[in-house]
């Protein structure tokens, strides 16, 4: 974890308020690739990952935008109530699980509420390297949108539409329209609530094609706990040991009790921190930081919240 100071706090839109943090020697931030989130320590002891939604590449500092949740639980209400400018906070270097990739024919961003924050980041980027992009932001009021006055300004405007209030139901037909004339080649990024989010997996695979809606969820699914958790091995291909991971037990705490060098963070199946290269047996695949690509290739495992189907599991360790 890097200290940083808190430079900046702009109440951004109902809710959100974003934080401009600066290193605390005045040396330059470590660059990333749009859709990078880091883990912040904030003033409780709680940390929470947060997606940078400053230019990335600007080394100077980095910026966060945090929605107060009214079941927080410490995370973003201690961030809102208690962290001013000039306090200082830690943060870890950032992290990717959610990026572009080169040379689509066309990138669509659909971006609900705070879902904005990695998207604004996507879109900095293909602005600066001229990429044929446009941003779909939903939100209920005006009020609720952030960064509104950012993204109807010059280099974002013209390319972007903002989706005031609309209707669940009504949901499917618009982001339908949105899509419709799309070319070959396209692809959809999105993040926002899970519902939203799954109706722009809907539409984007019937009219984009399979595997070409990309996603970032910012909590667990809420199924993930209730499935069956029956034990199973796990065999370390580098040393041949073989752990037996318990019901009830998750393999990521199997794994540090067997004296592995796991690093997690999250321990809800969001941050990708945990994730380890398998090399036989299925797993269960419970998180939702793999895209549907990558759990069917079965070569890595979430070691937070994900389990195997089979009774072993090989893992490169």
């Amino acid at each position: 974890m890097n200290k940083v100071r808190v430079e900046k706090v702009v109440e951004e839109a109902v809710g959100i308020r974003s934080f401009r943090l600066v290193p605390c020697d005045g040396a330059s931030l470590q660059p990333y690739e749009p859709g990078a989130h880091v883990d912040v320590l904030g003033p409780t002891g709680v940390t929470r990952q947060y997606s940078l939604c400053s230019p990335p590449d600007d080394p100077s500092g980095y910026l966060i935008a945090v929605k107060r949740e009214d079941a927080s639980r410490g995370g973003s209400a201690a961030l809102h109530d208690n962290v001013q400018e000039g306090a200082e906070l830690a943060i870890s270097a950032p992290r990717n699980l959610f990026r572009l990739a080169p040379q689509a024919e066309q990138y669509l961003l659909f971006a609900a509420g705070i879902g904005i924050t990695p998207l604004l980041s996507m879109a900095y980027k293909l602005n600066r390297e001229g990429g044929p992009y446009h941003l779909h932001y939903f939100a209920r009021s005006r009020e609720h949108a952030a960064f509104l006055r950012l993204l109807e300004s010059a280099p974002f405007q013209g390319k972007v539409t903002l989706h005031i209030g609309v209707d669940r139901d009504a949901l499917g037909q618009v982001l339908s329209a949105c899509m419709e004339g799309a070319g070959p080649g396209s692809l959809a990024y999105t993040c926002g609530p899970s519902a939203f989010m799954a109706r722009v997996v809907e539409e984007g695979e019937r009219l984009l094609g399979p595997d070409t809606v990309h996603l970032e969820h910012f909590q667990a699914a809420p199924s993930a706990a209730s499935l069956p958790a029956g034990a199973f091995e796990a065999e370390l291909a580098q040393s041949g040991k073989v752990i037996v991971v318990p019901e009830g037990t998750t393999l990521v705490d199997a794994l540090i009790a067997a004296g592995c060098d796991i690093d997690t963070e999250c321990r809800e199946g969001i941050c990708g921190t945990c994730i380890v290269p398998v090399l036989d047996g299925e797993p269960d695949h419970r998180d939702n930081c793999l895209s549907k690509k990558e759990k069917a290739s079965n070569k890595q495992i979430c070691a937070c919240v994900s389990r195997a189907r089979t009774a072993r599991i090989v893992l490169d360790l």
